[in-house]
């Protein structure tokens, strides 16, 4: 069982890692709306569906087998590298839902409705820095994350 929480834990933080590489290229290259509307639109919609499809199931992969797997090991509740990574985790998980996943999707609904003539088109104003930037922090939380997985610094053993 740990083994396989612990397979389940990496398949998890490598999707959720690689969708967010994937998104920070994307938003290197998307045009503004101005420039070309349908692009942009296809764009935000390619981004729209890596958050749904790849990004979300895999945080919740990530995290439930993370949970799971501190639950099964007892030599984990003591470890101040897992709890360090369980805190930093729960950081992540709700970083993905507010700076991630819902900007991403509000923008790819909002793009479609642009195109199809539901809202005016210079309405539309995206931030693709700020977008970035939010993405890189969770990624840097990420990496920090396998860092302390990998490596497993000594930090003090809590009381049983």
């Amino acid at each position: 069982m740990r083994r396989l929480m612990k397979f389940l834990h990496t398949m998890g933080a490598i999707g959720m890692m690689g969708a967010m590489a994937c998104l920070i290229v994307l938003l290197g290259l998307i045009p503004q709306p101005a420039v070309s509307l349908s692009h942009y639109a296809e764009l935000r919609a390619a981004m729209g569906a890596i958050v749904r499809y790849v990004f979300f199931p895999s945080l919740g992969l990530t995290l439930i087998a993370g949970l799971l797997a501190i639950a099964v090991n007892r030599a984990l509740h003591s470890a101040g590298w897992a709890l360090a990574k369980l805190a930093s985790g729960i950081l992540v998980f709700e970083w993905g839902f507010a700076a991630v996943q819902g900007p991403m999707q509000e923008a790819a609904e909002e793009a479609a409705r642009a195109v199809a003539g539901q809202i005016d088109p210079a309405t539309l104003q995206p931030n693709f820095g700020t977008e970035q930037g939010a993405i890189w922090v969770m990624l840097a939380v990420a990496t920090v994350n396998v860092i302390l997985g990998v490596w497993r610094p000594r930090f003090t053993n809590l009381p049983d």
